[in-house]
């Protein structure tokens, strides 16, 4: 009987040394295949081409483009080595969006990032294949981008900044900040959008008359703009949001502060470059978060299934120097409602 236990033993080690051995040279295989799928994958891997379409500048746009770049950094995208963007601006000119937007579809880049404005509607209609990542989209449905904001069912997906309930805000904000004011100056482009007819609706409800102002973003055009504000005697201004008007904060600032003309922007970029108040999406957040979206597509998701998402993050600034300049006091239950004081 003990002589059996030894046999069964002595059978029992060598099947187990060989099921040892059996595993660890398994392993090993498949780490040198592993090893050999990463080493070529490296040599041989893809770079995807990103598009980006918008209709301002380069420059006007840097500091947005740079927080989509740094998220997609975060995200393990490397530049050059893994990704790299194509620049497609228009340079204010409206009218080139629909040929630089098929020229971008002939490019076969992977993906097109758009900001908002026209540029969603030019992508969409220049291509229904290539996956279109809205960084700043206003009303996605209402332009007919997506069937829905949870369910886009095409190739459009994104974030959107409710651009036109943000002015209506914002012409509340002017009211309280300035409670004898009667007359507003609009800036807005000669083709009229959801968000002035918004501003239209509103402004009666805050007795106030609307004085609206045909622009081009333009140096010579916002000069020509304030100086009808001026003979309009208008009492305050705001602008629709606009990246071209965006790319243009430094020459609408320094035309509101030359005229002594109170004003409200979109985005907090206006107030850095010394203007009045902002109040409005943190734009960036947006931009940071459409690196997300093309993180996702990028690894194998579907435009079609990835919900377009609203904008979280608001913020209110006031900058009560640029208020001294000019003369005029914020009621302190203003001040109390901003996120940010800047004296």
């Amino acid at each position: 009987m003990r002589k059996n236990s030894g046999l069964i033993a002595r059978h029992s080690a060598r099947c187990w040394g060989e099921a040892i051995r059996t595993i660890l040279c398994l392993s090993l295989t498949i780490a040198v295949v592993v090893a050999g799928a990463i080493a070529e994958a490296q040599q041989t891997g893809k770079i995807f081409r990103i598009g980006f379409l918008d209709v301002s500048t380069a420059s006007g746009m840097a500091v947005l483009i740079d927080a989509f770049r740094e998220e997609l950094t975060k995200l393990g995208w490397s530049e050059g080595k893994s990704f790299t963007i194509e620049y497609w601006f228009t340079e204010g000119k409206n009218d080139r969006l629909p040929e630089l937007a098929a020229d971008l579809v002939r490019s076969k880049v992977d993906l097109i990032v758009v900001t908002g404005g026209p540029a969603p509607v030019a992508a969409k209609k220049a291509t229904t294949t290539i996956p279109i990542v809205m960084a700043s989209g206003g009303d996605p449905v209402g332009a007919g981008l997506v069937a829905s904001l949870a369910r886009p069912g095409g190739n459009v997906t994104g974030l959107s900044s409710l651009n036109p309930e943000l002015n209506t805000k914002r012409l509340e904000i002017l009211k309280d900040a300035i409670p004898r004011l009667s007359r507003v100056g609009l800036l807005r482009s000669p083709v009229t959008n959801l968000q002035v007819k918004e501003i239209r609706a509103a402004a009666p409800s805050l007795k106030l008359r609307l004085e609206e102002i045909e622009t081009e973003p333009d140096p010579k055009g916002l000069e020509i703009a304030f100086q009808t504000a001026n003979e309009k005697q208008v009492g305050a201004i705001m602008t629709i949001t606009s990246t071209r008007l965006f790319a243009q904060r430094k020459r609408i600032v320094e035309l509101a502060n030359k005229y002594r003309l109170p004003a409200i922007y979109f985005q907090k970029e206006f107030v850095d470059e010394g203007g009045l108040m902002s109040y409005g999406v943190e734009y960036d957040d947006l931009y940071r978060r459409a690196a997300v979206y093309v993180d996702k597509i990028l690894k194998g998701a579907k435009p079609a299934e990835l919900p377009v998402q609203q904008a979280t993050k608001f913020e209110f600034i006031v900058n009560v120097k640029a208020a001294k300049q000019i003369g005029l006091v914020i009621p302190n239950r203003v001040l109390e409602r901003a996120n940010q004081v800047i004296k």
